[in-house]
Parts: C-alpha cells; structure tokens; sequence
C-alpha cells in the first residue's frame, strides 16, 4: 500500500513539472538546433566540426511582435510547417529592400519580414521565397548555448546599405 501511494505522488509530481515545462518552452522560450551552413560564420562557424550549435529561442517578443532589424528569428517554412528556419530580420513591413542577383526593389507588405542568411552563398532566404509573414515566426535567437566554447549573446548586425524606409 506505502508503495503504491509513493508511486503516486511521484507521478502526480512528473506530470505537474512536465505541464510547467511545456508551458515555459511554449510561452517564453526554448532550445533549438541550428543546422547548416546559411548562418555561417555567426552560428555553425567550422564546417570540419560535426557539432551544431544550440540557441536559446526568446518566445516572449512574439506578444507584440517586438522584432527588430538585425535580430536572427526561427520561423517556419513557408511551405511546410513543420519545418523550422533560422535567418536574419533585414527588413521589416514599409521597408524597401533591393533584392540580392538583380537590380529590382520590394516594400515589404504589412504583417510580413524579410530574412536572409549570413552566408548568401549557401543560404536558402526571401531572395528566393519572398517576405516572411509575421505569423510564422515562432522566435528570436538570442544566445548561443552550446557548445560551451561558443555560449554567448547572439549579435543584432544590420547590412545598412539594403534598406531604406523611405
């Protein structure tokens, strides 16, 4: 009998800590994998190293959208939403952007972004599949948390010459 009841705080325990980490990683943050090459040299810098770097992923900016130019966000892919990406805000709804390969200019719509990777050469971004809608952002990056030789804030850098809000 003394077996059984402790068998059962124990779940009733698991179960609560398990409803209180979903809660977190869903509301406020989570950890994601960065695989690739697109966002080199800022996440997975050596392509000899086997390892991936791991992200710390703030949900909390989602509330108001309070997403800035430069910041590195997580969103799903346009055409399979199972499928997460990570890439850079360069420009944001009422900016225009002068598309990468050609000499043509874009505003970005509202409710949309437009992301690129930092490493244009290898890098699958809105050049090829146009504005992000803001809906399908589940995050920004903000600190690098494995491996350990690289845990550290994640840099906001903006390629001012892209842009222009006029």
């Amino acid at each position: 009998m003394g077996t059984k009841n402790i068998l059962w705080n124990c779940s009733k325990k698991a179960f609560t800590f398990g409803l209180i980490g979903v809660t977190v990683s869903d509301r406020y943050g989570s950890v994601a994998a960065v695989r690739g090459a697109s966002m080199s040299p800022t996440f997975n810098p050596s392509t000899s190293s086997l390892m991936d770097d791991y992200v710390f992923v703030d949900k909390y900016c989602l509330r108001d959208y309070r997403l800035s130019h430069g910041d590195v966000v997580v969103f799903s892919s346009l055409t399979n939403y199972k499928e997460r990406h990570i890439k850079r805000i360069i420009g944001l709804p009422g900016d225009w952007i002068g598309i990468r390969h050609c000499s043509d200019v874009l505003r970005i719509p509202e409710g949309h972004c437009w992301v690129e990777g930092d490493n244009p050469a290898s890098s699958m971004d809105s050049n090829t599949f146009g504005p992000v809608p803001l809906g399908l952002v589940a995050g920004r990056v903000t600190h690098i948390v494995w491996p350990p030789q690289r845990i550290g804030a994640v840099e906001r850098k903006v390629p001012e010459e892209r842009i222009s809000s006029h």
